[in-house]
């Protein structure tokens, strides 16, 4: 895991220019790689390279990394590289070092742009051939590790993170106001390509790049097939899915470096950490936990001890951030995230990955993914509902009602909004369901965005369609996005064993009633896992993620300061209806709370 950063800038006068450059950039970043730090330039190309050692320990491991031809700066891991390596050998290649990235570059010799499927593992990576003078640049399936770029005529800047971009001679500061309204409105903080900033792109996942004489070309690569179908019996499909969730679970526990993981006693991360103790016992495992205390606690810890009466080579670490904490580290934690915080959910994880950081800890293990492809969200029952009300399949679609309304308690009232929010889903695409969502507070920015959102209806069932947009659009993007920025703001590499590629394929040849099932969501999981895990937490029905006590409490608590800022920067905004929502909020009312923190973040964030 590192930080990347480079540029191909023919307008740059002489190598000890381009050289001071990409060292400035690099140390924007210098928190991703703090073990070594690379530099190649050869005019008019400069690469540079944070590195965060975890594969390879040894100064053969560095980058930039050359072979023959090539030149490569890599951020990530992948993770079946000895497998790959074993086949490139067959082939003749010799390798003088036991690290993924030159695997990475014989596959690509050999290979060409079309290595990455070879590839399981989260990567953003830059190839240059020398002979040619073509940069080659490839994001993995999932957008797991980031990638973003400035494409000005003859020139190109690219870098892990916002920062090394804004320091370069072709940032232009101005905002992406579309980007700006599907912030304050969905929480999405990425769309596409697009950005918070006009001039600064993001490769999109499962997408390789070109940049050659000036031109920019992006190709998609992979994708996933929704109307893949499956002709085995459950009993077979649980196996399969217990088999490529520990065989990811083996490749993601690669390490040279002790791997330590986030455990919330939810399903997801209970599964990792249940998987680990079985398939590797002797080895120490650390776990981290936050919780919070008081008249909203929070608490979590009851449901870790039910796995750790299981593994019995868990040690596990817990911490519960006070109100001064929260106050006095979120400038660091904004400053890490490089884009205004949807909600107050990054502030518990950024505290999780720094309790890891104390421990020295380079790798830990996280269960995001799974929600979005296996319908762990309680509003893919709308769509699994509305999907049968379609098919009239009304009989099946009642049951399904009467099942999640005896898990969850629902009142009889509930059920009824649930059934019509389900008629709804059933009627409508997934793109004019999120156009409804997002004219919520329309128009709270005075302009057109009659094409803010666009999403490609995909063939397959309602549910498989809401799951696609989750994974690739509305949930799974942003929640990388923190993932990558929290853990790195300590220097951890934070891998995610349920987004292997080859799970996400499987999940998608399942039927629906395999995901959910008897009111229960996950069912395949739950099913699967169900040999190690302990009894409550293959149970548990009550669905959280990185839970706080809310923005509503920090809000009028630790960050009441965020309400007593000048909002008069934000003069994109409808200042009338600005003044309203604040003034509503602080007389009280809590209906926009969610709403509020993300004009106040957004607020905070500019003055940085």
């Amino acid at each position: 895991m590192c930080g990347i950063a480079g540029f191909i800038d023919p307008s740059l006068n002489n190598k000890g220019q381009a050289d001071s450059l990409l060292e400035k950039m690099l140390e924007t970043i210098a928190y991703r790689g703090p073990d070594a730090r690379g530099k190649w330039v050869d005019m008019p190309v400069a690469l540079g390279h944070n590195r965060l050692s975890i594969i390879d320990l040894s100064e053969g491991g560095n980058q930039p990394m050359h072979f023959d031809d090539y030149v490569i700066v890599f951020n990530g891991e992948m993770y079946n590289y000895l497998e790959v390596k074993a086949e490139l050998t067959k082939k003749g290649y010799q390798f003088k070092s036991n690290s993924d990235t030159e695997v990475i570059l014989a596959a690509y010799k050999e290979y060409g742009d079309a290595c990455v499927g070879y590839f399981v593992g989260m990567w953003a990576l830059v190839i240059y051939t020398k002979s040619t003078g073509r940069l080659f640049a490839s994001r993995d399936r999932f957008g797991i590790k980031p990638f973003y770029y400035i494409h000005s005529g003859d020139k190109f800047y690219f870098g892990s993170e916002y920062k090394p971009l804004k320091v370069s001679p072709v940032f232009v500061n101005e905002l992406n106001l579309k980007q700006v309204n599907r912030g304050l409105q969905l929480g999405w903080i990425t769309y596409e390509d697009e950005t918070y900033f006009d001039k600064i792109k993001i490769l999109p996942e499962a997408c390789n790049l070109s940049f050659i004489n000036g031109k920019v070309t992006v190709n998609k690569y992979w994708d996933v097939n929704l109307n893949a179908t499956s002709p085995l019996t459950f009993e077979e499909k649980m196996q399969q899915f217990y088999d490529l969730f520990t065989d990811s679970i083996k490749l993601h526990n690669r390490s040279d470096v002790e791997v330590g993981g986030c455990l919330s006693g939810g399903l997801d991360s209970s599964s990792i950490a249940c998987a680990i103790s079985k398939y590797f016992p002797d080895t120490p495992f650390k776990t981290f936990t936050v919780y919070y205390e008081g008249d909203d606690a929070v608490d979590e810890r009851p449901w870790v001890n039910e796995v750790l009466k299981e593994c019995k080579n868990i040690t596990p670490y817990y911490y519960s951030p006070k109100d001064d904490e929260i106050a006095a580290e979120l400038r660091n934690i904004i400053h890490h995230a490089d884009i205004p915080i949807a909600g107050s959910s990054p502030v518990s994880q950024y505290f999780v990955m720094k309790l890891a950081g104390k421990e020295k800890i380079k790798v830990i293990l996280d269960g995001q993914g799974s929600d979005e492809y296996l319908a762990g969200y309680m509003h893919s029952f709308y769509r699994y509902i509305g999907g049968l009300m379609q098919q009239l399949n009304v009989a099946k679609a009642l049951s399904v009602l009467g099942e999640h309304r005896h898990q969850q308690h629902f009142s009889f009232s509930k059920s009824i909004d649930i059934f019509s929010k389900s008629l709804l889903a059933g009627m409508k695409t997934e793109e004019s369901l999120y156009r409804m969502e997002y004219k919520h507070y329309f128009p709270f920015l005075p302009m057109d965005h009659s094409d803010v959102i666009s999403l490609n209806n995909k063939s397959g069932s309602h549910l498989n369609n809401f799951l696609y947009q989750l994974l690739f659009k509305s949930s799974l993007p942003h929640l990388l996005h923190y993932e990558d920025r929290n853990s790195m703001a300590f220097s951890i590499e934070s891998r995610v064993p349920f987004l292997d590629h080859r799970l996400v394929e499987f999940a998608f040849s399942l039927n629906d009633s395999d995901k959910i099932n008897y009111g229960e969501t996950k069912y395949i999981l739950r099913r699967s896992m169900q040999s190690i895990l302990p009894e409550k937490i293959v149970n548990r029905k009550d669905k959280k993620g990185f839970v706080t006590p809310g923005e509503v409490k920090w809000l009028r608590g630790p960050l009441k300061f965020l309400l007593d800022q000048n909002f008069s920067n934000l003069s994109m905004l409808n200042q009338t209806k600005l003044n309203t929502v604040i003034s509503n909020y602080k007389a009280g009312d809590n209906s926009q709370a969610v709403f509020v923190w993300r004009i106040c973040m957004l607020n905070y964030w500019m003055d940085l």
